[in-house]
């Protein structure tokens, strides 16, 4: 081991004490250490034993430490830090900005485990809140973290929509006379991607050489080329002839699931040639199905038979349901959002701050709760016809109860419920902890149902279908949640919630006005399962959203009453 190396492991080391809150004078000690071992003149391997505890702010303890990692080639303290360490703690030291002592506020006060997490609680304001941080160091955080990320080489939909569409047309200008068409998980929208394909009639050859130049790295292999550059996005490049354009599309725009049960029904002929992906459904006779559309086999016998569903598009959401103010996480003032959705015509405006537990977030207690509610009195007067629902997104505790007793929750139009603690549970705890939430009179919607995050965290195991079925049995709308980060209930699951008269609700989650534009992240997710915006609640008008908050209430006494 070099001199490096045993600084390195000293240095962490030092920095892995303070993030638990351990002995800080030996946390500085092993700091001291490793900016000594970092700057001698020769390396420590050179030396005999004697000379090393003869070093200037090398003690005894340290000199030992220092001895068992050429022994062994390991820091047994360290090691034990590690192990109590969780994995994407450790991660947030590659973070520019962030230090031990922020570190530990962030893990031990916030509950935040990686830097996933620790992002989207930036984009939800929540670190700006918290003591030691302040909305232009949540700032600095959040652009150190996506430059982290974007690194790794997967990225979400809405990180990487408009990087395809611009690259596309680059490669467009670049070889006017060839065709450059997008395919793939890309064009089928989903959620993550992990590498953008292409259907093109340019040639591999050309294509390397145009890449190396540019100074790609790149890997060909027959008729596919694979390069990726500085945005550090694998990028794929399938040649085929001009007249096999269509045909390789079609089959790289459907999932594998999809494709083979199209082969199976109507066979498949790799050398035959069309003009457009529509002549191939022509030619079998049933209705053309969009590429987001081309992912569960099913889909297929509704295009038979002319069925297809209108699926829900951006312009048939009526409301912003679910969004967050100033009085809890949210940057706007509640007047200043619902301004905001009057000037994107939209007929209401759902704010749901958190709950009492969610003290990080700045949680609503009772008193706090009855001067908002008579703000947005004020304020329903003032900007009528226009209407701002009172609501609340309360905390699912760990039994399942919700963050607030009948007397409060009956103040509200609608109660949005949700986990936002204890996420590493198991199904056996999740699953009773959501469905008595579900059965509470006061439940009209189910937050991001998993508690995931993409690209971060899977969320909690639940069973969807009993969810589903416990949502239809007490009236329970779920949420799609449309944060790109979320995209949660999973879309995989709509069709069984239409099929169980569960109404599906597009929620932006908004912490800020601009986040009204992940609407359009949940309507491409809610697509790919068939949602129409008759089974969106998000898109009932205002009308249409009272008359369903009366019946609910109707439904809410009777079960009461029982």
């Amino acid at each position: 081991m070099d001199n490096y190396e045993i600084a390195g492991n000293f240095s962490l080391l030092s920095k892995l004490i303070d993030i638990h809150g351990d002995d800080s004078f030996k946390a500085k000690t092993y700091s001291i250490t490793a900016y000594t071992i970092e700057n001698l003149p020769t390396q420590l391997s050179t030396l005999a034993p004697e000379k090393i505890f003869s070093i200037k702010n090398i003690g005894s303890a340290t000199g030992k430490k220092i001895i068992e990692q050429f022994k062994t080639g390991r820091l047994s303290l360290l090691d034990e830090y590690i192990i109590k360490t969780p994995p994407g703690v450790l991660e947030m030291l590659r973070i520019k900005g962030l230090g031990p002592k922020k570190i530990s506020v962030i893990w031990k006060e916030m509950g935040l485990e990686n830097i996933g997490e620790l992002l989207y609680a930036c984009e939800e304001n929540r670190l700006s809140l918290t003591k030691g941080f302040g909305a232009k160091t949540q700032q600095n955080i959040k652009e150190a973290i996506e430059f982290f990320m974007k690194s790794q080489g997967s990225y979400l939909y809405g990180q990487i929509e408009k990087f395809a569409v611009a690259f596309t047309e680059k490669m467009q200008r670049s070889f006017p006379q060839k065709k450059f068409l997008l395919t793939g998980d890309a064009n089928r929208h989903a959620e993550v991607i992990h590498k953008i394909e292409w259907i093109t009639d340019a040639e591999t050859n050309v294509l390397e050489s145009y890449f190396v130049e540019k100074e790609y790295t790149t890997e060909v292999k027959d008729d596919v080329l694979i390069t990726r550059g500085p945005e550090n996005v694998s990028l794929k490049f399938v040649s085929v002839p001009t007249n096999l354009l269509y045909t390789h599309l079609f089959e790289n725009n459907c999932s594998s699931d999809f494709f083979n049960e199209w082969k199976n029904k109507y066979g498949w002929d790799t050398s035959a040639a069309y003009s457009t992906e529509e002549e191939i459904f022509v030619k079998a006779g049933v209705q053309h199905i969009q590429p987001y559309l081309r992912e569960l086999p099913a889909v297929i016998k509704q295009a038979e038979n002319h069925s297809l569903p209108r699926v829900i598009q951006v312009e048939d959401i009526k409301g912003i349901i679910h969004t967050h103010s100033d009085w809890s996480d949210g940057v706007d003032t509640i007047e200043n959002m619902a301004k905001a959705a009057i000037k994107r015509e939209h007929e209401f405006l759902v704010i749901s701050d958190h709950s009492q537990s969610a003290y990080y977030a700045k949680g609503l207690l009772p008193d706090r709760i009855k001067a908002q509610q008579a703000l947005i009195d004020e304020l329903n007067e003032k900007l009528k016809p226009f209407k701002i629902f009172k609501s609340i997104e309360s905390d699912i505790l760990n039994d399942g109860s919700l963050d607030y007793g009948d007397k409060i929750l009956s103040t509200f139009d609608l109660v949005i419920t949700s986990v936002h603690s204890n996420l590493k549970m198991s199904i056996e705890k999740a699953m009773p902890r959501l469905l008595n939430a579900i059965a509470n009179p006061h439940c009209t919607i189910l937050g991001h149902m998993t508690g995931r995050l993409l690209l971060v965290r899977n969320g909690y195991s639940v069973n969807y279908e009993t969810i589903i079925d416990a949502c239809a049995k007490y009236n329970v709308v779920i949420e799609l949640n449309a944060n790109p980060r979320r995209l949660d209930m999973d879309w995989r699951y709509i069709p069984k919630a239409i099929e169980k008269g569960v109404l599906i609700s597009i929620n932006p989650d908004a912490h800020a006005v601009d986040a009204f534009n992940d609407i359009r992240y949940g309507v491409l997710a809610a697509q790919k399962g068939g949602l129409t915006k008759e089974h969106n609640l998000s898109s009932f008008s205002l009308q249409q959203f009272e008359d369903f908050l009366d019946k609910q209430k109707q439904k809410k006494l009777g079960r009461q009453a029982n």
